[in-house]
């Protein structure tokens, strides 16, 4: 029986971050998690472990604390790492910016240096669709250039990939793999774990549950005069349980890719408008939403949506589960949730 790798997932308590070790589990690898519960809490960790059957091996630390790291990496010799720990609201990075470059880059540059010093040499970073701002053209592939970051948040996305493309060149036996986010959405089939913003949310899926579990007056759709079909934003929504199984793939090909540091688009290839996506919610689920029409918000692009064909070609991976489950998935996620 072959061995499967030990794999270290950083921000793991987090959303995409719990969906992915349950898929690593699930395919017989040996999963440790870290997280700092500054953006989340153990909530998902008691999800992961009904969906496995066991309780998920887990320390509380901070990305940032090389202490912290350097004793975790010498009692666990890990052969990879999924870096997902990072704040990701867009709204909140234009607010507050030096805590976005201070914990995005932060924790990816203690990171590589404790991963050189232990020898573990392979990498998958969770990066985004906003390294691209608004592109040339759509839908968008992984040769598009980086326009100036339409956000804080949007420029560490920017920044780690170049601090990953030049660790790669410095360090000969680094190997990495970017994957780049469209709009994840949805929860677990099993209603066991889901998205968890805490406060307000900054995303737009649990803020449509939200509002149709009446935890929320009404829902704004900000903007409605882009040079969409409709005037709100297109965006390509990707059920989390896809992205996840993007991990996986990742990580089984990752000796096989043509270059030592790649990057790969995670999306449809469908770009959907915010208001589409509204009426398709209402649809599936049966629930009325009260929603109106807002001005623009600040850092907000008007339209992406991804090729993915290269993710296809050389993971072998694409999309699975349609828009409509992602949507009764994540209504039945904030149904439990109450």
């Amino acid at each position: 029986m072959i061995t499967k790798k030990k794999v270290l997932l950083t921000g793991g308590a987090g959303y995409i971050g719990a969906h992915t070790a349950v898929e690593f589990v699930q395919q017989g690898y040996d999963v440790v998690l870290i997280d700092d519960f500054s953006k989340s809490d153990d909530t998902l960790l008691a999800g992961i472990e009904k969906i496995i059957g066991s309780k998920p091996v887990f320390f509380k630390g901070d990305c940032k604390d090389r202490q912290f790291l350097d004793k975790l990496f010498s009692e666990h010799k890990f052969d990879s790492v999924i870096h997902f720990a990072a704040y990701k609201s867009v709204n909140e990075s234009v607010g507050n910016p030096l805590m976005y470059y201070e914990n995005n880059l932060g924790s990816m540059v203690a990171l590589l240096d404790t991963m050189k010093k232990h020898v573990v040499n392979e990498i998958i970073f969770s990066s985004s669709c906003t390294v691209y701002g608004q592109p040339d053209s759509i839908p968008v592939d992984e040769t598009a250039p980086f326009k100036r970051a339409e956000s804080p948040y949007g420029a560490t996305k920017q920044m780690n990939e170049r601090i990953l493309e030049d660790e790669v060149i410095a360090n000969k036996n680094l190997k990495a793999i970017s994957l780049r986010y469209f709009n994840p959405v949805g929860a677990h089939p099993s209603a066991l774990i889901g998205e968890m913003p805490i406060g307000v949310p900054g995303n737009l899926v649990p803020f449509v549950t939200q509002t149709a579990a009446g935890l929320r007056q009404k829902l704004t759709v900000f903007g409605s005069d882009y040079n969409t079909t409709d005037g709100s934003c297109v965006r390509d929504y990707i059920h989390v349980v896809d992205v996840a199984q993007a991990h996986v793939a990742a990580l089984e090909k990752i000796n096989d890719m043509p270059g030592r540091n790649e990057i790969f688009n995670l999306g449809t290839g469908e770009g959907v408008s915010v208001l589409e996506l509204v009426k398709k919610f209402m649809e599936v689920t049966g629930v009325k939403l009260n929603y109106e029409l807002g001005p623009r918000r600040p850092g907000d692009i008007e339209k992406v949506y991804a090729d993915p064909s290269k993710a296809k070609r050389l993971l072998g991976w694409q999309t699975k589960l349609k828009l409509e489950d992602a949507l009764r998935d994540a209504w039945r996620w904030q149904q439990k949730l109450g």
